[in-house]
């Protein structure tokens, strides 16, 4: 699979930054985050997300969302919250999430 970054969102739209520091491959957080990702989907509002780890186990994934209520919907999301918690307690060493409102964006492509 190519790699590709989220591009062409019309400003405002708003991101949720998550940084991790978790061992490297945990048992079980494939097949959850793979959930995730199918679930985060169908969220009203998400726009995409992207996503990298270093060998040393910080990870950031940074999600769009069109607006806050989207957060809000996926933050509330049952399954979610079952994977937040079981994550606190069996994969994450520690996390931050932060809420951002974008309101200029550019970037840079070369074919």
């Amino acid at each position: 699979m190519t790699p590709s970054l989220v591009g062409g969102l019309e400003p405002p739209y708003y991101t949720a930054v998550f940084t991790s520091i978790r061992p490297d491959d945990p048992e079980g957080y494939a097949e959850t985050s793979a959930r995730m990702n199918e679930l985060v989907r169908d969220i009203p509002g998400f726009l995409g997300y992207e996503s990298a780890r270093t060998p040393g186990g910080i990870g950031i994934t940074v999600a769009y969302f069109r607006d806050l209520e989207g957060i809000a919907a996926w933050r509330s999301h049952p399954e979610h919250l079952a994977a937040k918690e079981y994550g606190r307690e069996h994969w994450y060493d520690s996390y931050r999430v932060h809420i951002g409102k974008v309101e200029r964006t550019y970037g840079h492509d070369r074919h």
